[in-house]
């Protein structure tokens, strides 16, 4: 095992009291609303479908996973509608619904006794592209691109927390596609300083030209034009991944206060880490490892990983290594629902954690869409087909990397 640091350390958490998650808010690409979500995962529903948000036929990469049916005008007060964007628009509608699912009234807490930690990698990019147009535009009022990103990164999360009245603790992280877990991990280490209540979690959006545009820049990107096979994790015929739009945020509070109001518990944030890459040095396996320490739990009492699955060769080879170090070939059911939504960025790892909260409850492993059988140098109990029943599930584990060298780890547990 590779010696940890100080910043590892340090990034696993302080306290002992127990974060659990009461209530869940889902926008995805293969379901609006945690219902629907749950029951497009369960049995495998693919969201990837042609972009319609904008033309993209000039473009090699046409597919995308775009959140279907959200009308902003439901969710959002018509005087927020010229200050928000989409990615913002879908966390005030994310927001709401977790908060009505833990069935938690923000005027009932006290005043500085809840707050609101989210992520974000590239959501602002349509608020951006908005003030560009308007600059080319004669007499157009402008901003820096520099100065929408800051704004979206506040205005995210600060429109949450003004909506509901939410004054404690805040924060936007930005970790790329390893944010959705970081922001979780922070807002446990909320509950554990005291805070009574806080909305985590992440939810992203770049589906416009201008965010296209820095997406193929990027590289990474599938260009087949089949949504059933553009994005195969662990597959020999692997190609690279889809983007798509969404994500979850969650409701966490302390364990013993969320029990002594009758709230229903879908399972607890039990274990955490972060590391991140040296040169040639991947540390996804140190990540795992420390986020199973955190959590007290041998490997032999994780029962299914939820993986970061790249969909490309090398990174997943790389993600298989790590897993294989961890746990051992073929040892523990390994799966990736974002095959059917494709990787949403800061979104995506808070809607695997969703995902697991999901599994531990219905005691159901969701399958990895389009591939049938995973390639030989990913020695992995990869899930594939139809959703695995039958099986006890008491801990999952949660993966993400992010551009850069990041890596998260989560453990989450069922439950009691």
């Amino acid at each position: 095992m590779t010696a940890t640091t100080t910043a590892d350390r340090v990034r696993t958490g302080t306290g002992t009291a127990t974060a659990v998650v009461t209530g869940l808010g889902v926008a995805a690409p293969n379901g609006l609303g945690t219902k629907a979500w749950g029951a497009a995962v369960l049995c495998g529903e693919n969201g990837i479908r042609p972009v319609t948000r904008f033309d993209a036929a000039r473009y090699p990469v046409r597919l995308v996973g775009e959140v279907p049916g959200f009308v902003a005008e439901e969710h959002v007060p018509s005087r927020l509608l010229p200050q928000t964007d989409r990615v913002t628009r879908l966390s005030l509608a994310a927001a709401d619904e977790a908060l009505a699912d833990a069935g938690v009234d923000p005027a009932q807490l006290p005043e500085y006794g809840a707050g609101v930690v989210t992520a974000s990698s590239a959501g602002g990019f349509e608020f951006g592209q908005r003030e560009l147009q308007a600059l080319w535009s004669k007499g157009g009022r402008h901003v820096s691109a520099y100065q929408s990103f800051a704004w979206f990164y506040a205005v995210n999360t600060g429109q949450i927390s003004i909506r509901h009245g939410l004054r404690g603790p805040s924060a936007a992280l930005v970790t790329e596609q390893a944010g959705g877990l970081d922001a979780v991990a922070q807002a446990r280490r909320q509950i554990r300083r005291g805070t009574r209540l806080v909305i985590t979690g992440g939810v992203d959006s770049t589906l416009c030209p201008w965010g296209w545009a820095a997406h193929l820049a990027g590289g990474g990107l599938s260009t087949s034009d089949d949504p059933q096979l553009a994005y195969l994790p662990f597959d020999a015929r692997a190609s690279g991944h889809v983007v798509g739009e969404g994500g979850a945020l969650l409701v966490l509070e302390e364990a013993g206060a969320a029990r002594a109001r009758g709230a229903r518990i879908y399972g607890s944030i039990s274990g955490y880490a972060a590391t991140f890459d040296g040169a040639g040095a991947p540390r996804l396996a140190d990540a795992a490892r420390l986020a199973l320490a955190d959590a007290g739990v041998a490997a032999g009492e994780i029962d299914v990983v939820f993986a970061d699955a790249a969909g490309e060769r090398a990174a997943d080879r790389a993600e298989a290594e790590a897993l294989t170090e961890v746990f051992g070939a073929h040892r523990v059911p390994v799966t990736a629902p974002k095959s059917l939504t494709g990787r949403l960025l800061a979104g995506g790892a808070s809607l695997d954690l969703a995902a697991a909260l999901l599994a531990l409850r219905e005691q159901v492993i969701p399958p990895t869409s389009g591939v049938v059988r995973p390639a030989a140098d990913c020695p992995v109990d990869l899930v594939t087909g139809t959703a695995r029943r039958g099986v006890r599930l008491r801990n999952a584990l949660v993966l993400a990397r992010g551009r850069g060298g990041f890596n998260a780890a989560v453990v989450v547990g069922a439950p009691h």
